[in-house]
């Protein structure tokens, strides 16, 4: 805890992957690489092609890709991706799948087409690396071994218009046509919106967690977990203060370097960071900030649990060696996942593999784009790796990923109502982290825009400290139901800082 606040500005830290390398002398910390193929989960990359079908469909349906019924690999998640990240997918995106060792196929469910302003600021070093791609929102459809996917592209303008025209009716003529207008098959207008090139289907496994976590004994709709505390656990390795020396001793140098700068808030290797009591956490804060027992308490919240990235069985290998950071944290940016409500909380740690594999592999970032993830128990999970305590650059919020950060609920919450647990599970999480660079979860703050479609780039934005993601950038995202929470979020992340 006593170095949490030293974090590098807008620089990658190369340095927190020597540390653990210093104590290589300890049986405990010993660095060694397994082979590659022991590492868990992988990935299918399925090219999609036309469709067909009939003109009864309209002109759209000769345009459509997709995939026809086929037997796959076993996968968990499913999602699209395409050459250039800088157009959209204007269109839907529709999968059915089968679930494992049956013959039963779900019902066509829609996938989130519209993903492009969760992504690195433009011009970042992470934005021009020329490995991301253009893609959808993730979705989790559980163990499956057979797919069928159909992308229609939206249709143009006129076609629009003609759809709304009366049977038997023709659409009119555009103002001032004259003799010498195209023809109507020729007007581009009057085209389906074209779909972007090299499309490609993706289907994850998130592969077996190393140590699974016991499943909650009342997974109900609402999240309600065996604990009263809603805590995952991983039996005799998620006590405070204790962690599996043997598996310590099998880290990669990626594993402990991600585990390292956690040090001063749980032991090298550990599941989870325990939670502290407001006390506790109060005076953390007081001698990380000179020892001043005089001053007054900081407005700070109990640090809640974190289940760490070892915690949820993240590959360390998958993401780029260093880690990045910005200068401080000014605000919290929640979003939901948009990966679907069909999991179940022992099944999050999946989820989350799922997700940061189709973040890195598919879609082309250099770790899992969000800061921190909650689960509908209200589990809070470390995302992008650097440390949960430090001031981390994620890939969460166009335009305003510098000085912020970026919370993920799990699941979609366009329709569904998120549950009361994941609601206070991002009010724990924000007075603790918010509080340590002296935030007030109920106040406004002013962030510079990295460029979006709200403000452009350079523009100051007065924003609300926890705010939702369409409040920097216009777009659904977290849903309506989950951004209609947080005002109650705010004022009871306020009540646990002590305001």
């Amino acid at each position: 805890m006593r170095r949490f606040l030293a974090s590098s500005i807008g620089v990658t830290c190369a340095a927190a992957l020597a540390l653990p390398l210093a104590l290589t002398s300890s049986p405990t910390a010993a660095v060694t690489r397994p082979a590659a193929d022991s590492l868990p989960g992988s990935t299918q990359s399925l090219p999609l092609g036309p469709l067909g079908g009939d003109r009864a469909g309209g002109p759209s349906a000769l345009r459509d890709q997709g995939l026809a019924r086929r037997d796959v690999r076993p996968f968990s998640l499913v999602g699209v991706v395409w050459d250039d990240p800088a157009v959209e997918l204007r269109g839907s995106v529709q999968v059915r799948t089968r679930g494992t060792g049956t013959a039963t196929w779900s019902s066509w469910q829609e996938v989130e087409t519209h993903n492009h302003e969760h992504a690195a600021d433009p011009g970042t070093p992470e934005s021009d690396s020329g490995r991301v791609r253009g893609s959808t929102a993730p979705l989790w459809v559980g163990d499956s071994d057979g797919v069928e996917v159909r992308v229609r592209p939206e249709a143009g303008p006129a076609e629009q218009a003609r759809a709304g025209t009366g049977a038997g009716e023709q659409a009119r003529p555009e103002s001032g046509s004259g003799e010498h207008a195209q023809p109507e098959h020729a007007r581009p207008q009057d085209q389906t919106l074209a779909l972007p090139a090299g499309l490609r289907l993706e289907l994850v496994d998130p592969g077996e967690h190393p140590a699974p976590p016991a499943d909650p004994q009342a997974d109900t709709a609402q999240g309600a977990p065996a604990k009263a505390d809603g805590a995952l656990q991983v039996p005799g390795r998620d006590q405070p203060g204790q962690t599996d020396t043997a598996a310590a001793a099998r880290m990669t140098a990626e594993a402990a370097a991600a585990s390292a700068v956690n040090a001063d808030l749980a032991p090298l290797g550990a599941d989870a960071v325990p939670a502290l009591s407001k006390a506790e956490t109060e005076a953390d804060l007081i001698a990380a900030q000179g020892g001043d027992a005089a001053r007054a308490k900081p407005y700070i919240g109990p640090r809640p649990r974190i289940v760490t990235r070892r915690g949820w069985g993240a590959d360390e290998g998958l993401r780029e060696r260093n880690f990045a950071y910005t200068r401080t944290v000014k605000a919290a940016f929640v979003h939901h996942s948009a990966t679907g409500n069909n999991y179940s909380c022992s099944q999050s740690p999946s989820v989350l593999r799922s997700i940061y594999r189709y973040h890195v592999r598919s879609s082309g970032w250099r770790d899992f784009g969000y800061n921190f993830a909650v689960d509908k128990c209200g589990n809070i999970y470390e995302g992008r790796a650097g440390g949960v305590a430090k001031a981390v650059l994620g890939a969460h919020t166009l335009g305003f990923n510098t000085n912020s950060m970026g919370i993920a609920v799990l699941g979609s919450f366009t329709n569904a109502s998120p549950p009361k647990a994941a609601v206070t599970g991002v009010a724990k999480l924000t007075a603790w982290k918010l509080g340590l660079f002296g935030a007030n979860p109920r106040g406004a703050t002013y962030l510079t825009s990295g460029g979006g479609n709200l403000y452009k780039k350079g523009s100051t934005v007065r924003l609300k400290v926890i705010s939702g993601h369409r409040d920097g950038f216009a777009t659904e995202c977290p849903g309506r139901r989950l951004y209609s929470k947080l005002g109650t979020a705010r004022s009871a992340s306020a009540r646990y800082q002590g305001r």
